[in-house]
């Protein structure tokens, strides 16, 4: 260490000096030189002896109240801990630092600083690319069907399917339901093919009639009047044009319809039947195979997808993650005190860690310390503060030989 060497040449400088000024002829010049050397060389010594005594026993001699250090290494280690706890690092200005802290500006900050390289965007796409490509699918979509298996059995159903059969209602999801079969009997019963096949099959089913008297002679008459196609056309308009009287929506057929449908779904949500119907059609369905089959497929399907996309990413420099990244914290800007309820949530945690804790920062300090021995802590303490304490040693040698010749000025006037 250049400032221990120092002070030992200055004490060496001293005592040489004094030295000297022994054998030459004696003069006021070299009188006061003799009285400056010989009292840096007393100043310079005490101060070794002092900063010495801090860390050793001097010469390795035991001498009363040196190597104070190690002699109260307890008491040191216990004031040290005090003064961190109850000065340092006391709980009450940690809890005050944190509460001042603004937590999602700091985030931001630091977050935005790492993502602007574009060496780190690049290495986080590679890492979520490899994080994907190494995932274990079959386990993953089996741990999917089972949480869905598991989620189905330990549901209550009833109140699901009530609440389902409300929605429906009010979202008039059943007009919809009606409103789609209707234009799709239309679109049938327009084609040429449905005309020819009731014509044919009403035309059949009539002449299957046994009937005897006016009726069967009726029948029979109506069958010569009306061929197959008439038959047909004439049932494809019937079938047209009430479709089209229940399309209107002030039709009271159409409004009956739709209260017998509301009511059969009322019935049917608050009969527990059903629902136990359904939740065990929903058990069997996703136990099956097929289902692992198709959670396996569509996360393949995606997996493939997301890699592609971070190949893609990754020949554009990574710039989906500022994008991602400006868009969240735009989102949360908007949403300040939904940022401010997560902030006080996270600083109240932190605030309720520290207390739990606070203890065990002294704890780990002390154990810390308890493990290094003598000669390692006198080393770790020579190094930190040894320098500053060299200097006490230099201005010592200074200050005494400056003091020895102001004395021997005053003794030779005196």
């Amino acid at each position: 260490m250049r400032t221990k060497y120092i002070a030992s040449s200055s004490l060496i400088v001293m005592g040489i000096g004094f030295l000297i000024t022994l054998f030459l002829p004696q003069n006021i010049a070299v009188r006061l030189l003799q009285g400056g050397f010989e009292a840096g060389l007393v100043g310079g010594f005490a101060d070794w002896f002092a900063v010495t005594a801090l860390f050793r026993h001097p010469m390795g001699i035991p001498i009363p109240h040196t190597s104070l250090l190690l002699n109260n290494r307890d008491k040191i280690v216990n004031s040290l801990i005090s003064a961190m706890e109850t000065e340092l690092l006391n709980k009450e200005s940690i809890k005050l630092k944190l509460s001042q802290m603004k937590i999602s500006k700091v985030l931001t900050s630091s977050v935005f600083k790492l993502i602007r390289k574009r060496k780190i965007r690049m290495a986080i796409i590679h890492s979520v690319k490899s994080t994907v490509e190494t995932l274990p699918l079959d386990h993953v979509a089996t741990f999917v069907q089972n949480a869905l298996v598991g989620y189905v059995r330990n549901k209550q159903l009833e109140p699901l399917v009530a609440q389902t059969a409300i929605s429906i209602v009010e979202s008039r999801y059943d007009e919809k339901v009606l409103d789609y079969v209707l234009d799709y009997g239309k679109t049938w019963a327009n084609q040429a093919e449905t005309e020819v096949l009731l014509g044919n099959l009403v035309h059949s089913k009539l002449q299957e009639i046994q009937l005897g008297g006016m009726k069967g002679f009726a029948v029979q008459a109506f069958l010569g009047f009306m061929s197959e196609e008439k038959l047909g056309s004439l049932l494809t308009g019937v079938m047209i044009s009430s479709i089209d009287d229940l399309s209107k929506p002030d039709s009271s057929y159409r409004e009956r319809i739709l209260r017998e449908i509301r009511m059969q779904i009322t019935t049917a949500a608050l009969n527990p039947a059903v629902s136990d119907q359904i939740q065990s059609w929903l058990d069997a369905k996703l136990s099956d195979a097929s289902t692992h089959t198709f959670i396996l497929n569509l996360l393949e399907e995606l997996k493939d997808q997301f890699v592609l996309t971070m190949d893609s990413e990754y020949n554009n420099g990574g710039r989906i993650i500022i994008t991602s990244f400006r868009w969240i914290t735009t989102t949360l800007s908007k949403q300040e005190q939904l940022v401010q309820k997560w902030e006080q949530g996270i600083l109240s945690f932190i605030g309720e860690l520290v207390e739990r804790n606070y203890y065990r920062l002294g704890l780990l300090v002390k154990d810390n310390l308890d493990q290094m021995d003598n000669e390692t802590l006198v080393h770790m303490l020579e190094d930190k503060v040894g320098n500053d304490l060299q200097w006490i040693r230099v201005n010592g040698a200074l200050c005494g030989f400056i003091i020895g010749v102001f004395l021997a000025v005053l003794h030779i006037f005196v």
